[in-house]
């Protein structure tokens, strides 16, 4: 069976729940490490995986980390003493996978990675199922250097989880799409830690800050449930999101549609929830052939803008169960 380097998305959403071929997984038990329910987006990954298990006929063992890292390593020996045909793990954050990891190898229990990347000898997991997240920095930056033009520009920041790798990527190549702009310039940067509710604190910090926020032209954040926040927080500040401060973030997920429909975000950069098909067809491609699947699979990354049908793809991605 080949193996998908690539999930598009594009014009069909519906392939959401779908893959090139549903793999031969009858019976299989994957244990599945979440991180939490931190965000939409990954409320979303977590019901499509476990649609994808129920589809193949998988007996998919589900663990909630809450955001802990700790959590995911008991999850993981857990899994492990169950003897459990593979893993999914999905990392809180990208250090401290060794020892466990290397537990599971020698058991011979296949990992695979989901949305996030580890700071680990590859041979510790099978493959890695990922969008490209310093692109993803890259295209927010590059949309919003294009959108400002020769103005200047003072940027605040949302970080995600602090050591995560969609934290240290997304800002890395954000910083690489300004460099070179004299005019755009990040002024303010601090941990949302992925949740709306401390977007908006953060924000709120921000706009006092910086004059009431009248010295704030853009807010940029690592996922678009911070930046829901930070559009709250900008609208108790007697503000205009989308116009007094333009507002660019990562996900692509119901709500940041709905912000954009009326006016108040401006772009977002989607990162497919399904991240299991891909995943799915490695572990059967390995389990069932002995084939060895590419280290890295990539996903794609697609900007959206008001142009794009924000309420087409509002109402595309809750038919999805978002």
């Amino acid at each position: 069976m080949a193996i998908l380097k690539k999930l598009a998305l594009g014009a069909g959403l519906a392939a959401l729940l779908t893959t090139a071929a549903h793999a031969d997984l009858t019976g299989k038990v994957i244990g599945f490490s979440q991180i939490g329910s931190e965000s939409g987006w990954r409320a979303a990954e977590t019901s499509v995986t476990k649609s994808e298990a129920e589809k193949r006929g998988i007996d998919l063992k589900f663990a909630d980390a809450q955001q802990k890292q700790e959590n995911q390593i008991k999850a993981i020996r857990g899994f492990i003493a169950q003897g459990v045909d593979a893993i999914l793990v999905a990392p809180v954050v990208a250090t401290g996978w060794d020892e466990v990891l290397t537990e599971a190898k020698e058991a011979n229990i296949p990992v695979v990675l989901l949305d996030r990347g580890i700071e680990a000898s590859q041979d510790l997991y099978l493959t890695s199922v990922a969008s490209d997240q310093v692109k993803e920095g890259r295209v927010a930056g590059d949309w919003l250097v294009g959108t400002v033009a020769d103005k200047t520009c003072n940027v605040v920041e949302l970080q995600g989880t602090v050591g995560s790798s969609p934290a240290i990527n997304r800002k890395q190549g954000f910083e690489e799409a300004l460099a070179g702009h004299d005019n755009l310039k990040i002024i303010r940067s601090q941990t949302g830690d992925f949740t709306r509710s401390k977007g908006k604190e953060v924000m709120e910090g921000f706009l006092k800050a910086e004059d009431g926020g009248k010295n704030i032209c853009a807010v940029y954040a690592h996922n678009d449930d911070m930046a829901v926040g930070a559009i709250q927080a900008i609208k108790d500040a007697g503000l205009k999101p989308g116009s007094d401060i333009l507002v660019v973030s990562i996900d692509g997920v119901p709500d940041i549609f709905s912000a954009m429909v009326a006016g108040e975000a401006n772009a977002t950069v989607e990162l497919t929830p399904n991240m299991a098909g891909p995943a799915y067809d490695s572990l059967d491609a390995f389990l069932n052939g002995g084939t060895v699947p590419e280290k890295f699979i990539i996903t794609e990354s697609k900007l959206y803008t008001p142009a794009d049908d924000p309420q087409g793809e509002y109402d595309r991605r809750k038919g999805l169960g978002y």
